[in-house]
């Protein structure tokens, strides 16, 4: 019998780890959030990697905590709706008058909510405070092929914003308009969900400088080290110093797919 690949793995080993506490847990929790477009549309992406246009939308009480700098409250849902980005014939997305990708069909909905008590039930490498993740496929059926330990593994660096990876822009904090990349030989931008230059050679003590110019948070990780930045926001930097010679591949922790090369000789 053929097994069900990576998918499936995850499935079952996250399944272990929900059988062996007690109580219930899990994405079933969570009930589709018929109303969501009711919510308060807070952010909209253009996800240059996969080719996708991405709304984010949260509960109103969620949004006014978030933007009274209270924490997040018990019962908040956050909503991500995922379309795919209209292409031409060339297979790059089309964009309106504003430069911003125009939303095709719908791919998949993604849900996080909040409550009191949730989250117990998980060992701590696994928990995400009080939060629960679950998906629903474009016709609004659970999703049980999602990778959902992927989720709180992806959330879980970011306990210091209860979890939330756009918290900024549920917060209203995010800065908008075109920001004016560094052109340094030690600077590498960050654009279309890409860094560029993808590697740079540098000496010994040297430091490398990452500007976000991107609407989408992005985090630099070492891959060897496993050390993070913190989450940048559009025109925010991060810096660091490469001491000994040696090839370091880093990642954005947000979108493992942007990958860069920092060469120390």
């Amino acid at each position: 019998m053929r097994n069900g690949g990576p998918i499936a793995l995850v499935l079952i080993s996250l399944s272990v780890v929900l059988a062996a506490v007690p109580g219930s847990a899990g994405p079933e929790k969570i009930a589709f959030p018929a109303n969501y477009k009711d919510h308060v549309l807070y952010a909209t992406v253009d996800r240059y990697d996969n080719k996708q246009y991405r709304e984010l939308y949260g509960t109103r009480e969620a949004v006014e905590a978030a933007r009274s700098g209270k924490p997040i409250p018990s019962g908040a849902v956050l909503t991500l709706v995922q379309y795919k980005a209209q292409v031409d014939a060339a297979g790059n997305p089309v964009k309106d008058a504003n430069g911003r990708f125009v939303k095709g069909d719908l791919v998949g909905i993604t849900v996080m909510e909040k409550r009191v008590g949730w989250g117990t039930e998980y060992p701590d490498d696994i928990r995400n405070g009080e939060w629960e993740y679950s998906a629903f496929t474009a016709d609004q059926k659970f999703n049980d092929k999602a990778n959902y330990k992927a989720c709180f593994q992806c959330h879980k660096p970011h306990a210091k914003q209860d979890f939330v990876i756009s918290s900024a822009r549920l917060a209203g904090q995010a800065p908008g308009g075109p920001i004016a990349m560094k052109a340094s030989p030690n600077d590498v931008g960050i654009s279309g969900f890409a860094f560029g230059p993808g590697k740079l050679t540098i000496g010994p003590g040297q430091y490398v400088t990452w500007t976000n110019g991107d609407d989408s948070p992005h985090q630099i990780t070492l891959a060897q080290s496993q050390e993070r930045s913190l989450v940048l926001l559009k025109g925010q930097s991060h810096t660091q110093a490469f001491a000994a010679p040696g090839v370091y591949d880093y990642t954005c922790g947000l979108h493992p797919n942007m990958k860069g090369t920092v060469e120390v000789k």
